[in-house]
């Protein structure tokens, strides 16, 4: 039956693409948080320059202070991200379940065309 093949390649295809999304956040996750060690990093070095580590005093080094911001959005965009992530690997199982209910369908339908 064509349409059951064209059914198991449908889900074959979307389980792929669920995969490769969830690889994508994995990646942008983990690239944020290099991201965010280097800019600690950064900030450390400007606070040992300066001799101040205390944000709120007013002669803190400008570059840290922005440095620091920038570090705390990409901690943000990690923790939206990691539920994003949450999402895909539901929808990976999901499309996983869907492609093999659709896989013993057709196998099912091969072995009885063979019987008949």
């Amino acid at each position: 039956m064509k349409s059951r093949e064209s059914l198991v390649r449908l889900k074959g295809f979307q389980v792929t693409e669920k995969r490769r999304q969830l690889q994508q956040l994995q990646s942008m996750m983990a690239e944020f948080e290099r991201m965010a060690k280097e800019l600690e990093a950064q900030i450390g070095i400007e606070e040992k320059k300066s001799g101040i580590t205390d944000p709120n005093h007013f002669a803190y080094p400008t570059f840290a202070k922005a440095a620091r911001q920038r570090a705390d959005n990409l901690q943000v965009s990690i923790r939206e991200l990691k539920v994003q992530q949450e999402a895909a690997e539901l929808a990976l199982e999901e499309a996983e379940a869907e492609y093999q209910k659709a896989a013993a369908l057709e196998e099912r339908d091969g072995q009885m065309r063979v019987r008949a």
